[in-house]
């Protein structure tokens, strides 16, 4: 079955809008989780920005490397 140009163009059109559709979907998906992930990011910074408040607050001037403290099971 021969095709005409005008319907070639148009298969080739139908195409690409289903292309650009899928395409978009992915966009929003990502920029979706994007912002998840940044959320994710503030929340963890203030919860290390709290911890380290309080490591201050604990014990001010001293200094202790967690590889120096033993596990409990030792």
């Amino acid at each position: 079955m021969n095709t005409t140009p005008a319907q070639e163009t148009d298969e080739r059109l139908t195409r690409l809008e289903i292309q650009l559709a899928y395409a978009e979907d992915l966009l929003d998906t990502l920029n979706t989780l994007v912002a998840q992930q940044q959320d994710q990011i503030s929340l963890l910074l203030r919860e290390v920005g709290q911890l380290r408040r309080q490591r201050e607050d604990d014990a001010p001037g001293s200094f202790r490397s967690l590889r120096d403290e033993l596990p409990p099971h030792y």
